[in-house]
């Protein structure tokens, strides 16, 4: 355990205030913060190879010299090509650097430089793009080398978190472990000190996995914890908000243009149930994307209101709190629904808030829709009787308490589009009771996918440009936000931002294309998914951001680029934003990794529209060997740890923390005063923590 993280990342050797300002932008304010800011992968410097020994798609390092420079060309405006031809006693190729003139003057013909960089083959000629170049002595003592690449703000380099964090690490006060020996030994984990040195500095893949084994754990372990102390909290309740199962539900259901599925018509039994039953209210309500969680979810808001109680529904974002408020707001004019309804985000002004809060508070508004405003400290309600909220927003301990504090313990419904495995939801969704909706809605047409190359993107933008002449709008995904980090290893990483300016350059001025991403200021980001909504932004180009928070019926296609970056069950998710509307929806996953190992996995896709199925699938062929490349989607928002790669942890840790809780399940006893000072830490210091 880490008993003096609290040190300000100001103390460290060789972080001022300008490099502290840069860890504070990313929210990294102390040695414990910057020491859990994990890299993101490893730069792995591999030995030299001769050119006729490349293969196609490959990161590799040679070296050649310099037989020529050429001339600059310009290329779609801005885009400038540097083409250098390189050659060794085996053959010769082209290297190609991309918008970096200043190389014109780094390199001398006839002088011999190791080149670092992605093989790309056409027939026999290969080329290199954007490799980093070295001297041979300094390439010679990195040979063999993992260098830690981490998640960067602007400003902030590479070199600067390495340096801060090997400082951290030399001034890090480690205390006994939490983790007995026996029971490390038990689960092959490594000890927390040696934790954190494999991870940040890893010797091999096996100390680098080994590592990021052990924070995985911990991270499962301390997340069941909470899980079990949650549902201590809501486990044989009483009823408080008692209802009976109400006739304008019924008749509300009967005027619908459309009949529940089976699997909704349940979930609506289920719900109702509860709420009527003798305890509280504690369900999750999964379904695929497009299911139909929402309807359900109105259909309890229904019942709430119709028995005289206040209902609210949480969502993750301001712009689909709007939808809702949007949608609910037509549904009272189309069919005299008893709702009356209010949106409150933080956007809403301080006069209407007030307002707001008045009619809250004298039960005159009875569903209050909005983000997470809905539980801050001014919001008093008469008789709030269910919440509803997005998985992102789960309902848990910290919650309830604030509400208890209020004197309120309403029924809760929670909606997950994640699919989970059932053995993998027995012990993720322990403190809920769970409906699942496997069947979709009658009309709604598969989204038609396909899993590409590079050599398909002139297709895949005329296909764009085709779209859009129907009236449509698009989705592309890029896995980061911006090229910041000069030793990242993949210059072919597409990011958000340089992407975007790209393709305004090659669709020309007539598409109105905008960008999105997680670090932009919350009012900008909403104001960009508003105009998208609204039909003003033709391309949205963004992260995963997208992934759950905005309903677009006008949007046909997604393009995820790097797709073999994600996991599966995410690239379906984020399939499941188009095809919402009457039009046919489309996603085109582009990759440029070309080995039938990646072809597999992604190829489910292209076959299947279940994600029960696709994330069966995952979980049957991934292993927890692999580092941070391809992440799951997160309802749940882990760091490290992934449900799917890791279900192996996620089992043990399960086991481990109900053997520890039976026989002290406030852990009270000394042997476990480890366990409750690092789950407060955990709780503290960890934002996946806070809702849980």
């Amino acid at each position: 355990m880490l008993t003096n993280g609290n040190t300000p990342v100001e103390e460290l050797k060789g972080v001022g205030p300008k490099t502290a300002s840069y860890f504070h932008n990313m929210n990294i304010l102390t040695t414990y913060d910057l020491l859990r800011h994990f890299p993101r992968t490893y730069l792995v410097f591999g030995g030299l190879k001769k050119i006729s020994e490349l293969k196609d798609g490959e990161i590799a390092a040679v070296r050649v010299k310099v037989d020529s420079v050429g001339s600059l060309r310009r290329v779609k405006n801005k885009m400038t090509i540097l083409p250098v031809e390189v050659s060794d006693e085996s053959g010769h190729m082209c290297i190609k650097y991309f918008n970096m003139p200043f190389m014109a003057k780094a390199l001398r013909c006839g002088a011999y430089y190791v080149f670092r960089g992605r093989v790309k083959a056409s027939g026999r000629e290969y080329t290199l793009v954007q490799p980093r170049k070295y001297a041979y002595d300094e390439y010679a003592e990195l040979s063999g080398m993992y260098q830690s690449i981490y998640p960067l703000s602007k400003g902030l380099k590479n070199s600067q978190v390495v340096k801060a964090v090997r400082s951290a690490l030399d001034k890090a006060d480690f205390t006994d472990d939490y983790l007995s020996e026996e029971i490390r030994e038990r689960y092959d984990l490594a000890d927390s000190r040696n934790a954190y040195r494999y991870i940040h500095f890893p010797e091999s893949e096996e100390q680098a996995a080994k590592g990021r084994r052990r924070f995985a754990f911990d991270e499962l372990f301390f997340f069941i914890i909470y899980l079990r102390k949650n549902k201590d909290l809501i486990t044989d309740s009483p009823n408080t908000c008692p209802m009976i199962e109400s006739a304008e539900v019924s008749r509300f259901l009967e005027k619908l243009p459309f009949r529940l599925t089976k699997g909704q018509s349940k979930a609506v039994k289920d719900m109702l149930s509860d709420m009527c039953g003798p305890s509280m209210m504690n369900r999750l309500i999964q379904g695929d994307v497009g299911s139909g969680k929402t309807i359900v979810a109105l259909t309890g808001l229904l019942n709430a209101v119709a028995c005289g109680y206040q209902g609210a529904l949480m969502a993750p974002t301001e712009v689909l709190a709007s939808q809702h408020f949007n949608t609910v707001s037509d549904l009272v004019r189309k069919y005299d629904l008893p709702f009356k309804p209010a949106l409150l985000t933080g956007s809403v002004s301080a006069s209407a808030k007030k307002k707001i809060y008045e009619s809250i508070a004298s039960g005159e508004t009875n569903l209050i829709i909005g983000t997470h405003a809905l539980i801050q400290d001014k919001v008093e309600y008469k008789n709030l009787g269910l919440v509803v909220t997005d998985e992102q927003h789960r309902f848990g301990v910290r919650q309830r308490e604030t509400l208890a504090k209020k004197g309120i313990g309403p029924h809760v419904l929670v909606m997950s589009a994640t699919p989970i495995p059932r053995t993998l939801a027995i012990v993720l969704y322990g403190d809920l009771s769970v409906s699942t909706i496997k069947d979709m809605p009658e009309g709604r047409s598969p989204i038609k996918s396909c899993v590409v190359g590079e050599s398909y993107r002139p297709s895949a933008y005329k296909f764009i440009k085709d779209e859009i002449a129907k009236g449509h709008q698009i989705y592309i995904i890029c896995p980061m936000v911006e090229f910041t980090d000069e030793e990242d290893d993949d210059p072919e990483l597409k990011n958000v931002v340089g992407y975007s300016e790209q393709l305004k350059e090659e669709l020309g001025d007539r598409y109105r294309i905008s960008y999105l991403h997680g670090r932009m200021r919350p009012a900008d980001k909403d104001n960009i998914l508003t105009e998208f909504a609204a039909g003003s932004i033709d391309i949205l180009i963004s992260t995963t951001v997208i992934e759950v928070g905005i309903n677009v019926p006008n949007a046909t296609v997604m393009m995820v680029e790097n797709s073999e970056r994600f996991g599966l069950s995410q690239l379906h998710q984020l399939r499941g934003r188009v095809g919402r509307g009457s039009a046919q929806g489309y996603a085109i996953f582009m990759s440029a990794k070309t080995d039938d190992k990646t072809k597999e996995r992604l190829d489910i896709l292209g076959k299947t529209c279940d994600g029960f199925e696709i994330a069966s699938y995952d979980l049957k062929t991934r292993g927890p060997g692999e580092l941070f490349g391809v992440r799951q989607s997160g309802d749940f928002a882990f760091r490290v740890a992934d449900v799917f790669a890791d279900a192996d942890l996620l089992n043990a840790a399960s086991e481990l923390a109900d053997a520890i809780l039976k026989e002290d399940r406030h852990l009270k006893d000394d042997k476990n005063k480890l366990i409750k000072e690092e789950a407060e830490l955990f709780g503290r210091n960890n934002l996946d923590f806070r809702t849980i």
